[in-house]
């Protein structure tokens, strides 16, 4: 290998190095995080749609409009994740004992518990959206395929095994 080509391999390994260095003030991080974000769930819901097409034995038509209706409920329900999220950030850190956030806590609790309803709301109108065209078999198959991928959702987006099932 020629030292250029080392050269070149070199630059290619350390890249992902630099990026990670690039301290929290750079401008874009927070855009990076969004996109990562963005891709994660695209890949959840391709799983999730995945999953249900099987369950539901739906033919490629029937997935794809499946597909389409996760995507409009998951574009309702990302600004109430983030509500959760935010008022979760804000209770970690006043359990952790950070005063500065101590008079926000009985908010952000509020703010999580009326965020979780509508989430909870939003899922139940995603149900009868996908139930509609369904016989009553495939309408029971559907709502067990949904209670099984919200708790694999779940512990994908805390980091856990997201193919576990709850037996275990």
């Amino acid at each position: 290998m020629t030292t250029r080509m080392r050269g070149v391999a070199l630059a290619l390994a350390l890249t992902p190095w630099l990026a990670l260095a690039q301290g929290p003030d750079k401008p874009g991080r927070e855009e990076r995080a969004a996109e990562r974000f963005e891709r994660a769930e695209k890949r959840l819901r391709l799983r999730q749609v995945l999953q249900l097409s099987d369950a539901l034995e739906l033919d490629n038509a029937q997935a794809l409009k499946m597909e389409e209706t996760l995507r409009r409920f998951d574009e309702k329900r990302r600004p109430l994740r983030e509500q959760v999220r935010d008022a979760a950030r804000i209770l970690h850190q006043a359990s952790r004992g950070d005063t500065s956030v101590l008079a926000q806590v009985d908010g952000a609790a509020q703010r999580a518990f009326e965020a979780r309803e509508r989430i909870a709301a939003l899922d139940r109108e995603m149900y009868q959206a996908l139930a509609k065209d369904l016989p009553v078999e495939k309408r029971a198959k559907l709502a067990l395929a949904l209670a099984r991928s919200e708790g694999k959702l779940k512990r994908a987006w805390r980091g856990g095994p997201a193919d576990a099932s709850p037996e275990d």
